[in-house]
């Protein structure tokens, strides 16, 4: 009788605790982390359109941001990740890093739902360059960014009754009426990635896509050291004259935001720049004015971001890493994302409803310069060579922009810096 009582006072205390403590019992809701540098406003709105299509899915989102515009302190958190044996889901890469994880084997084979989703079909081969590695599908792409872009302040150019520059003299003939007017010529963040993000749009606006291919993507040492190299340093040196004496270490959304605020005229970024135009309400040709960078009107420097997925340990989070790439690739999403970031939508069969003019002149712009062969991977974000050589690059030009270093000079440094990463 006692044993029954006892039995009996068990099942109603678990009952009750069952009542008042139900998501303690209840089986674990699948997770997916996601490891990325989109912190500012635009980029963090952009993201949001992913994680909502997620969560609806029934999957909890474990977001796990690293500030950083360019990427290189959310690279070595990471590499620390990876050596403790505890990857991320998802991580945000770009270009070769995606490579080069992939063919370290670290990467999960998105095979199954690349063949469902008909990613083949869905995804140009700039994209799939970065997305399928040694036949293997190892990253789900958000969207494509140009970099070879200028932002400009409407009321700034109506001031001194300008209109977007075409080529670089007549870019480095307003630089003088801004500063009369009291408004600073270039918007620009003092930080390596940034100073070669301006690299990118210079050598392809001065020397041309010929050019471009030859010395970043077949690294050709005489082309690297040539007289048009040099050209592009001296251009390069002249922007530096157009810069405020508070660039240094300026996150790149707060010289966007000198932009938005008409303080200064232009910023030379990539299309990310716009959706912090966006997040602050303002309207293309209305508020802003965006345009290819000086020299390029025709060609298209592309950077890709993709998700790269970690191999999960078990059926749950493989399931759950399942539902956020297929959330990346759906078509709508991809659109509500490029809405917010800036950027168009890596894949093919995504609407352009709500786009706006810059994004649309993007869309087709890519389209042509694709067919006629002026697409370019971009030299700042790892498309066009590998990080090591990406790294020389950028010292040199950093160094550069910052000293008195002679052009001659910086021109035979870089074909050295890059032989010695190759």
């Amino acid at each position: 009788m006692q044993k029954q009582v006892r039995t009996g006072l068990l099942r109603a205390a678990a009952m009750g605790f069952a009542v008042l403590f139900p998501a303690l019992i209840a089986r674990a809701e699948p997770s997916v982390e996601v490891m990325h540098f989109w912190t500012a406003g635009g980029e963090a709105a952009a993201l949001a359109e992913v994680k909502k299509k997620v969560e609806a899915e029934g999957v909890s989102w474990i977001d796990a941001p690293i500030a950083g515009g360019g990427g290189d302190q959310a690279k070595t958190a990471l590499q620390a990740r990876i050596s403790s044996g505890n990857p991320p889901a998802a991580m945000l890469m770009l270009g070769y890093n995606i490579i080069d994880w992939a063919k370290a084997g670290m990467l999960a084979d998105l095979k199954d739902i690349a063949e469902a989703g008909k990613w083949d079909e869905a995804l140009p081969e700039a994209v799939k360059a970065f997305t399928k590695v040694d036949g293997r599908w190892v990253s789900a792409p958000t969207n494509i960014h140009r970099v070879n872009m200028v932002w400009g302040s409407k009321a700034a150019f109506d001031k001194i009754g300008a209109t977007p520059p075409t080529s670089w003299e007549e870019f480095n003939a307003l630089a003088p009426k801004f500063w009369e007017a009291g408004i600073v010529p270039l918007a620009h963040g003092g930080q390596p990635w940034q100073d070669v993000t301006l690299f990118d749009s210079v050598a392809l606006g001065i020397g041309g896509p010929d050019f471009y291919h030859k010395a970043f993507v077949d690294l050709d040492d005489a082309t690297l050291r040539g007289e048009t190299m040099v050209k592009v340093f001296d251009q390069m040196r002249l922007l530096r004259g157009m810069v405020d004496d508070n660039f240094s270490g300026r996150d790149w959304n707060l010289a966007t935001a000198m932009v938005i605020e008409n303080k200064a005229a232009m910023q030379i970024m990539g299309d990310w720049s716009k959706g912090e135009f966006t997040n602050a309400g303002k309207k293309a040709q209305t508020d802003f004015l965006c345009f290819a960078a000086p020299g390029t009107g025709n060609d298209f420097v592309f950077l890709v971001n993709s998700f790269s997925m970690f191999e999960q340990p078990d059926a749950d989070a493989k399931k759950a890493q399942a539902i956020l790439a297929n959330a990346i690739m759906d078509p709508q999403v991809q659109l509500k994302f490029n809405i917010a970031k800036g950027s168009i939508p890596a894949v093919s069969n995504a609407p352009t409803d709500g786009l706006d003019s810059c994004a649309l002149k993007n869309v087709a712009d890519l389209a042509a310069s694709s067919k006629s062969g002026t697409a370019m991977p971009t030299v700042a974000y790892t498309h066009a060579a590998n990080a090591s050589v990406t790294a020389a690059i950028t010292d040199v030009v950093t160094r550069h922009f910052n000293s008195d270093l002679a052009s001659a000079d910086a021109a035979a440094e870089l074909a050295d810096a890059v032989a010695a990463a190759r």
